[in-house]
């Protein structure tokens, strides 16, 4: 027969029974709303009006190298990057 996992803390102390029993009886008495759970929205944000649609493009390794260095100095996607560039050349907002 296996042992009982222990269920430590996040600095590796190992929980008791007791603990174990107050934690989920503060957690039973807890209030949720149930229907804002319920309208929660789940995966990605929508872009735009509607859902976006995924474009395959091949670029060179220079061009990509490029992007990947704006991106990181710029703390964001290079998806956010290439989005941004084809705004600004077709001049869509």
């Amino acid at each position: 027969m296996t042992e009982p996992k222990a269920h430590r803390t996040r600095s590796g102390r190992v929980l008791t029974d007791e603990e174990i029993d107050a934690l989920s009886a503060e957690v039973a008495e807890t209030d949720y709303d149930v229907e804002a759970l319920k309208t929660r929205r789940r995966g990605r944000p929508p872009m735009g009006s509607g859902p976006a649609d995924v474009v395959p493009v091949r670029i060179d390794p220079e061009l990509r190298a490029a992007i990947e260095a704006r991106a990181e100095a710029e703390h964001t996607t290079t998806s956010e990057i290439i989005r941004e560039a084809i705004r600004r050349f077709l001049e869509v907002a």
